[in-house]
Formats: C-alpha cells, sequence, structure tokens
C-alpha cells in the first residue's frame, strides 16, 4: 500500500506486466470503496490483507474499473461485504468471458476464482460517498475496452484510471479503442489531476497521461504507414521503430493495437469486434511464445 492522498491509498505489485495489475482504496470512514481486485485468490487475500492492516472496516463499494480477470476474479472474495459497481458494458463482458483468462494460463495457480458480477452499473457518471468527499466514477468511453470506469476524487485531485493509463507497460487496446483512447486521455488531463494511479506500474502523474497519448500517436502513425506500403498489422509490427517506446514492458501488444488502428483507420467504429483469437496468436507469434503472467 502506498499513501497517496489523506484516507487515500494505491495497492501496487511490481512489476506491473501481464495480470500484475494496481488497485487502490479510499477509506475515510465506515465504508470504503475498493478499486480492483487482483487476477489469483492468493495475491486478492494478499490485498484483503492490506486493506485490513489500514482500517478495520471491510469494503463497502467495489469499483471494478474494467471486465478483465486480474482486475475482477477477486471480486468474490469482498461481494459478501461489499456492493460491486462496473459500467454496465464491463458487466457485460464479465459476464460473456466468464474465466477465460485462466484458460491462457493454465499452469498459474488461480485458486478458488470465479466471476462475480457487479450488482450496480451506470452509463456515465456515478458518485459514490464513502464519507464526507465525493468518488466519482466516470465511463471515459471506450478505451482499454467499451466499459471502462476512472475513478476522480477532485478534492485529493487523484485518479485510478484502470488500464486505460499504465506505467512502464505498454497500453492494451485489443477489445477497445486506440482512437477512443486518445480521446479518454484528454477527458481525463482536463480534469487536473495531481496524481495518477494506473492500471499497472508505479503511481505517477499527468505525465502518465502524456506517455500513453504519445505511445497510441505512433500507433496510428505505424497503421497509417504500413497500410500504405500493404503491410498486414503483423509485418508492420515487425518492422516497426518504437522510438522511446520500445522498452516498455509486454511490447508485444504493438500487435493486436496495430490491428486495432487499421481497423479504425478502415472506418471501423471504436470497441467494433475484431478476431481476437487470431490478433492474440499473431502477438504470441511476435513474442515468440506466450507472454509471461505473474500471477
Amino acid at each position: 500500500m502506498e499513501e497517496v492522498a489523506e484516507h487515500v491509498w494505491a495497492y501496487l505489485q511490481p512489476d506491473g506486466g501481464w495480470c500484475l495489475n494496481n488497485a487502490g482504496l479510499v477509506a475515510p470512514g465506515g465504508r470504503p470503496v475498493l478499486v480492483d481486485t487482483a487476477a489469483t485468490e492468493a495475491r486478492t487475500r494478499a490485498l484483503k490483507e492490506a486493506v485490513a492492516r489500514i482500517t478495520p472496516h471491510a469494503p463497502g463499494f467495489l469499483v471494478n474499473t474494467h471486465s478483465h480477470g486480474d482486475h475482477t476474479f477477486g471480486n468474490r472474495f469482498f461481494a459478501d461485504r461489499a456492493l460491486v459497481v462496473a459500467h454496465e458494458a464491463a458487466r457485460a463482458e464479465m459476464a460473456l468471458a466468464g474465466l477465460h483468462l485462466t484458460g491462457l494460463w493454465p499452469d498459474v495457480p488461480w485458486g478458488e476464482v470465479r466471476v462475480e458480477l457487479p450488482g450496480l452499473t451506470f452509463r456515465d457518471r456515478l458518485t459514490l460517498y464513502p464519507g464526507d468527499f465525493p468518488v466519482e466514477l466516470i465511463h471515459p468511453g471506450t478505451a482499454h475496452t467499451a466499459g471502462d470506469t476512472v475513478v476522480w476524487l477532485p478534492r485529493q485531485r487523484v485518479m485510478f484510471t484502470g488500464d486505460v493509463v499504465m506505467s512502464g507497460a505498454t497500453p492494451f487496446c485489443l477489445t477497445g479503442s486506440v482512437s477512443g483512447s486518445l480521446a479518454a486521455v484528454e477527458e481525463l488531463r482536463a480534469l487536473g489531476p495531481r496524481t495518477v494511479v494506473p492500471g499497472h506500474g508505479p503511481v505517477g502523474g499527468p505525465e502518465l497521461l502524456d506517455a500513453t497519448a504519445g505511445y497510441l500517436r505512433r500507433v496510428q502513425r505505424l497503421a497509417a504507414e504500413g497500410r500504405a506500403a500493404g503491410l498486414t498489422p503483423l509485418e508492420a509490427a515487425r518492422e516497426a521503430d518504437l522510438g522511446p517506446y520500445a522498452e516498455l514492458l509486454d511490447a508485444e501488444r504493438l500487435v493486436p493495437n496495430l490491428h486495432r488502428a487499421y481497423a479504425e483507420a478502415a472506418g471501423a467504429a471504436p470497441g467494433h469486434p475484431l478476431d481476437v483469437e487470431t490478433m492474440f496468436r499473431e502477438m504470441v507469434a511476435h513474442h515468440g511464445g506466450l507472454p509471461a503472467c505473474a500471477a
């Protein structure tokens, strides 16, 4: 746990690679807000112990920033006391995906995880009051997924972005949108955050928004050049110069990001369904094997 403001903590799982997500805690009183859980039973129990060291009160609200299992599989270990909240599209995605993530990395000791769907959903904005200040839930449009939620604390100017923003790790738009992510980053920038807690990687400030936008603009540029040269997204990825973004964790995500950027350049709407299985296979081929999941 890293205290980032009064009554506000970030729970960090280094180094922020595949399945090593961040969570958060807002605990000004008797109904704390937990932001996300973790991928496995063991990691979620460690999170639960960390929360108990901060506050004697069990979380009253659990906000899922999006549907992916590394942020939601631990819901069941809090759902006896907490109301699970998410965007309406995230709930639908969770129901559809089930435990699919566990099949990608079958050797991970997942434990007794299961899908615990949100009991409360919203469409655009929702405000929670765990104490005497507001915790605003904002849907910034289709970005990392179609159902992203950003948790914004205007009084503290702290923002939990989920995977719309990552720190030191490659952005990922497999089921979301490159253009939508860029629009979301600008919406978040306009709020004027002082502290940004990303979905993966170290806590930072507005510079994390800048880095995310810079990478995504480069993806769009690579897509435009690749299409003009008649290259497939995989071929474009193999020839790509990522410049200052080459050292980001999980660079293989460039392949699905390019697939998404190609589709959008051809007129597809943000979040338009693509062949996810093909994109994932190509990503694995580009990486030279299945990326490591440290869950």
